[in-house]
């Protein structure tokens, strides 16, 4: 009964892009990836690789639990509620989010400076998946998948604020480490992603008291089981004589 209810895809693929997510960062701490290799370095040839390798490679140990939890918990409802799509959401959110990252110019906004960073981090299709989620449902307006919607504000909904550069918030006297652009590009292309792709799969289901001039006696479980049980009931009952176009002959021959 449990296979039946959990899906082996919720369960594995989350489990791979982990275990792909580790294996990135085991390669970065015996000295692969050095620099900026592999990272997402906006408007600059050599930086479109991160555009595929980029969510796999992390910082340090804080920044990688940091993205293995969310994308565990999102992979899976993912792969549990939108089991048609889940495959291209995945994907898509994945490519197009580094590709835009890639395409957005690397502007201090309180400064005005260039500031060619370089983005690593698996947070921008973090953003992707809670988006999808949460719009999806909204979309569909399916009452399953809106509590999804709302599982996903209530334990992710502050990541609003990762959309914003962190210098709004704080006087720092160094530029933050954490890319908002990885994050406002994940939330947007998860949203389009969402209404793209809204009729397809699960919908709002329409139950029978939602239609109060519908009846139909063969959906009547209870009239049927009656009928079969007590078919004496229906043997007497005082059925109108067909009628008959040759009783009717002598009228017409009159008219």
């Amino acid at each position: 009964m449990f296979k039946n209810v959990i899906s082996k895809r919720a369960i594995i693929y989350p489990l791979l892009m982990l275990s792909a997510m580790w294996f990135g960062y085991f390669l970065q701490t015996q000295g692969f990836f050095q620099s900026c290799f592999g990272a997402i370095i906006p408007l600059l040839p050599e930086g479109l690789l991160g555009v595929v390798t980029s969510p796999l490679l992390h910082g340090n140990i804080d920044h990688i639990i940091g993205n293995s939890i969310p994308i565990a918990a999102l992979m899976f409802l993912l792969y549990q509620f939108y089991p048609l799509v889940a495959n291209k959401v995945f994907i898509i959110g994945w490519l197009a989010t580094g590709l835009l990252v890639w395409l957005l110019p690397p502007i201090d906004i309180l400064t005005g400076d260039y500031m060619y960073t370089c983005t690593i981090g698996a947070s921008g299709v973090v953003y992707v998946l809670a988006f999808f989620l949460f719009f999806s449902g909204v979309f569909k307006w399916n009452t399953k998948l809106l509590t999804i919607s709302m599982l996903v504000v209530l334990y992710y909904g502050s990541l609003v604020w990762g959309m914003l550069p962190e210098e709004l918030f704080y006087n720092m006297q160094e530029p933050s480490k954490i890319s908002w652009q990885a994050h406002l590009s994940g939330a947007v292309v998860g949203s389009i992603i969402a209404f793209a792709f809204k009729n397809v799969g699960e919908k709002k289901k329409k139950f029978i008291w939602e239609f109060p001039n519908y009846y139909n006696e063969k959906d009547d479980k209870l009239w049927q089981e009656y009928k079969e049980n007590h078919p004496e009931d229906f043997m007497e009952l005082p059925y109108k004589k067909k009628d008959d176009i040759w009783d009717h002959l002598e009228e017409l021959r009159k008219r």
